[in-house]
């Protein structure tokens, strides 16, 4: 198949069932389930400020996907037809990039078929049509790795500053991913080697992602009081106290973990009670970050068994090929829960299986990446806590693992008539 043709598959095998779900959702895509960066978004169109209300700024959450929506309301509108089809070119834009880097990795055939498993993830294509900061997710996170693979490749400057600039949007959409850059960094030194070039080129990518992502931490700076990308803290201590693991345990989210007694309301608990009473609550989104940032590092340093236990029920929830089920779920007991609990399953578990095959498929240097990838996503869940909605924006590396083991397969039966193992391509690219 040719290229031109490939990417008219592609973008149809990802349009297509999305606009079909964006259709049957139209009236829930902008009433529930919508992320934070909406609220913010709403507000910076119609006034300028980026927060909760207008005139009173806020670092409340991560900034990309609020940036991403602003401009679709201020110019188009709120409305869930702009909203749902600004999402699936999204979604278009990353089944693309995933098929040039199964095109470059293995080969065209195994990017048309990892690019059809990643868009078809039936997870996502119900989550990529509503409010969700994952569609971005998604898209850099496959750019990064498009971009380190030819920055391997061709040790180009333009391709270290575009990789700099995925590397500070995506940590300005996840802050999750801030050792990333770091990490895929060190992979580029050790499969480069280590010279004044590819030192240069590793640095320069740093730097343009501490670019990007330093006028937004200087705005939080000037604006609200503290220099972070952002004040939300607590989510990070709802991750980390001694009711966590309870709470999971028993069905529940992180934000069903008991409040602090005492503790000061939250911006969004200060709009939420302007939104119900017209009263405005004063908050320090700056105090409050530190003093959930003490509460989390008090329960790390003085309950080291608990916080193992919780670790290691973060990784099992990254990784289940179920999808979590907790209470205060979107759609819970409708058809969705049962789409859900049916067909993830059924696609997750042959994919790991696939993937693990695929291991010893593609040429090492990716099996690397995709091990290192891995260990990361492991060790953040353990951190902070893991989901399913967390793991899928990264499950196209899984994709590509395992179309590579199919295509290996199929070509193997029209060579020889009988599956046999697969070997590893001699020559790297």
């Amino acid at each position: 198949m040719s290229r031109p043709r490939a990417y008219v598959l592609v973008a149809a095998l990802a349009a297509v069932p999305r606009a079909i779900a964006l259709a049957h959702e139209r009236g829930h895509i902008l009433a529930a389930f919508a992320d934070k960066g909406d609220i913010f978004a709403r507000t910076l169109a119609r006034s300028g400020t980026y927060g909760f209300l207008p005139g009173h700024p806020s670092a409340y959450t991560q900034p990309l996907y609020g940036f991403f929506l602003a401009p679709l309301y201020w110019i188009l509108g709120r409305h869930w037809e702009v909203v749902g089809i600004a999402q699936i070119a999204v979604a278009i834009g990353t089944a693309l990039v995933v098929y040039e880097i199964g095109r470059r990795v293995v080969s065209p055939a195994t990017g048309v078929v990892a690019a059809a498993l990643a868009t078809l993830h039936p997870y996502l294509v119900w989550h990529d049509v509503h409010v969700n900061r994952e569609i971005l997710d998604q898209f850099l996170a496959a750019s990064i790795v498009l971009l380190v693979i030819v920055l391997v490749d061709r040790r180009s400057a333009a391709v270290a500053v575009l990789l700099g600039v995925a590397f500070g949007l995506a940590i300005l959409g996840n802050v999750r991913l801030a050792l990333l850059p770091f990490l895929l960094g060190a992979f580029v030194l050790w499969r480069t080697g280590v010279s004044r070039r590819t030192l240069t080129l590793v640095a320069t990518a740093l730097v343009v992602a501490g670019v990007v992502v330093a006028p937004w931490m200087i705005r939080n700076d000037v604006s609200v009081g503290c220099f972070v990308v952002t004040t939300d803290a607590r989510a990070l201590w709802k991750a980390n106290n001694p009711n966590t693991y309870r709470t999971l345990t028993h069905g529940g989210w992180i934000d069903a973990v008991p409040p602090l007694p005492g503790a000061p309301p939250s911006p969004q608990d200060a709009y939420e009670r302007y939104v119900a009473t017209g009263r405005l609550t004063p908050t320090d989104e700056c105090a409050q970050m530190r003093f959930y940032s003490h509460k989390t590092h008090a329960f790390w340093l003085h309950h080291p068994g608990d916080k193992a236990k919780l670790a290691l029920l973060s990784a099992q929830m990254l990784w289940q090929p179920s999808v979590v089920e907790t209470g205060g779920r979107p759609g819970a007991g409708t058809w969705i829960d049962t789409l859900r609990t049916s067909s993830e399953p059924l696609f997750a578990i042959p994919l790991y299986v696939l993937a693990i095959a695929g291991l010893l498929v593609v040429p090492r240097f990716f099996a690397a990446l995709a091990l290192l990838i891995a260990v990361y996503q492991t060790a953040v869940a353990m951190l902070f806590v893991g989901v399913t909605r967390y793991r899928v924006p990264w499950d196209f590396v899984l994709c590509i693992l395992a179309s590579a083991a199919l295509v290996a397969a199929v070509r193997r039966v029209r060579e020889t008539g009988r599956v046999v193992p697969a070997r590893r391509p001699q020559v790297e690219p």
